[in-house]
């Protein structure tokens, strides 16, 4: 037995007796069954195990690693700001000089009607600070009963206790207490899933913003905070909107002063071929949730981004009653804000939002041509570099699978073929979110395995 074999034997063994994984079979972890990997390198668009084995990422760890894997640039850039200084809080007004220049190069791409950028570490605690937040305001501005915070079914938006409260996937609900009181959920904006299959387009966009409307005058407008919502949804399934949904969702709102939060991690930073779907959709948002592609998880680091007429309220707010009582630890942090002036860099100087909108839309192309024609194949669907192929029994009668049946053994025959994709959860989608680097070439590796591993689970 190698010393290389003894090593790896070692590590699975503390990774089984040691380590609780996020989203994962908690036994069959422990017991050695979950047929799990241990990830040790990466350059572009691919990465290794520590059997040398080498995988094409489709999906870009958790569509995070937006510039690619081994990007020196931003790697070099951590290292000098640890050597320089490595932390300090950003409490009473301490800054630190990354953190200053990364909140001007967000806010510099941000709509023009943003104000401000509070750095947080992660997605799920970007949106609990919005909710914070967003009931600040309304108690600042005497309406405290306005609290209850609209999401919409397969939504993500954490898996925190607010957070989770919001996603609207059922197994983040399940056994953990959630929803919590005041987190509502309205209809998926998916033509797929229209509650009756005889709906026109138009009628399902009809149906919608009725439901969204009747929502809101049974819980009272005087009750309801805001909506959240991701501008095109990622991990329920990468659904872009239906035409118009935003431009009548925003409507609504404003009508009855909601305020609007836009769910950025995913979609933020040149995923849809726009510097934010916000702008990609038209939004105008009152806070956008911005993570993943900010730093290309090199290091951890979110964002909240504040709008000018919510900004205003807090100055007020200070003025009459002190500090703003919130903060994390490691707001602001400086090795985090190192990565995301490294990481904005290279999006601008690799040309990356061109190359999401040139190679999306080839992408989604690529696997129209690999499997539209399959029997099984419901949907072929995206914006950008986030595209999906939903799977159904039989798509004509509207017929679906078991839920997470299909999917997950296409997701897994792909691995087998050197790509990594995604099964993503409570249906039978494979879903490719790949770095926004990705070359055709490459993507026509990720369409011959989509293809290959169709047929031979779907033969």
């Amino acid at each position: 037995m190698t010393t290389d074999t003894l090593l790896n034997d070692t590590l699975a063994a503390w990774d089984r007796d040691n380590l609780l994984h996020p989203t994962t079979h908690t036994s069959n972890h422990a017991n050695g069954t979950t047929p799990g990997r241990i990830i040790t390198g990466g350059k572009g668009v691919y990465v290794s195990d520590r059997d040398g084995n080498q995988f094409l990422d489709a999906f870009a760890a958790l569509y995070c690693v937006n510039v690619g894997y081994g990007r020196t640039e931003v790697a070099d850039a951590i290292s000098e700001q640890a050597q320089k200084l490595s932390y300090f809080h950003a409490f009473a007004g301490h800054g630190n000089e990354p953190a200053i220049k990364l909140a001007k190069m967000v806010m510099d791409r941000a709509p023009d009607h943003m104000a401000r950028v509070y750095f947080g570490l992660s997605g799920s605690d970007a949106n609990e600070t919005n909710v914070k937040l967003a009931w600040h305001y309304n108690i600042l501005r005497g309406k405290p009963e306005k609290r209850k915070i609209i999401s919409r079914w397969r939504a993500y938006h954490g898996s925190g206790l607010v957070s989770g409260s919001m996603t609207g996937l059922a197994a983040y609900h399940a056994r953990f207490h959630l929803p919590l009181d005041g987190f509502l959920h309205t209809h998926c904006p998916h033509y797929l899933r229209r509650p009756d299959r005889d709906m026109t387009e138009a009628q399902h966009l009809d149906f919608l913003i009725t439901e969204l409307e009747a929502m809101i005058m049974d819980e009272g407008p005087e009750t309801i905070c805001a909506f959240i919502g991701e501008p095109a949804m990622g991990t329920g399934g990468l659904m872009p909107p239906p035409d118009g949904y935003w431009a009548r969702v925003q409507e609504v709102l404003d009508r009855h002063d909601i305020l609007l939060i836009a769910d950025e991690v995913v979609t933020g930073f040149g995923r849809t071929g726009s510097m934010f779907g916000s702008q990609h959709y038209g939004l105008r948002p009152d806070f956008m949730t911005i993570a993943k592609g900010l730093t290309s998880a090199y290091a951890p680091l979110s964002g909240s981004i504040i709008s000018q007429r919510v900004f205003d309220v807090l100055m007020q707010g200070s003025e009459d009653f002190g500090a703003l009582a919130h903060g994390w630890t490691y707001s602001a942090h400086p090795l985090g804000a190192a990565a995301g002036i490294a990481t904005l860099d290279l999006v601008d100087n690799l040309s990356l939002l061109e190359n999401a909108r040139d190679n999306g839309a080839y992408l989604q192309q690529a696997l129209k041509d690999a499997v539209g024609d399959h029997p099984n194949v419901a949907e072929v669907r995206g914006v950008g570099l986030m595209v999906a192929v939903e799977f159904m029994k039989d798509p004509a009668a509207h017929e679906w699978f078991a839920p997470m049946t299909v999917g997950p053994q296409i997701s897994e025959a792909m691995t087998r073929l050197g790509v990594i994709a995604r099964a993503m959860p409570e249906g039978n989608i494979v879903g490719f979110a790949p770095p926004l680097s990705i070359t055709r070439d490459e993507i026509d590796i990720v369409a011959k395995a989509l293809r290959a591993a169709t047929h031979e689970v779907l033969s």
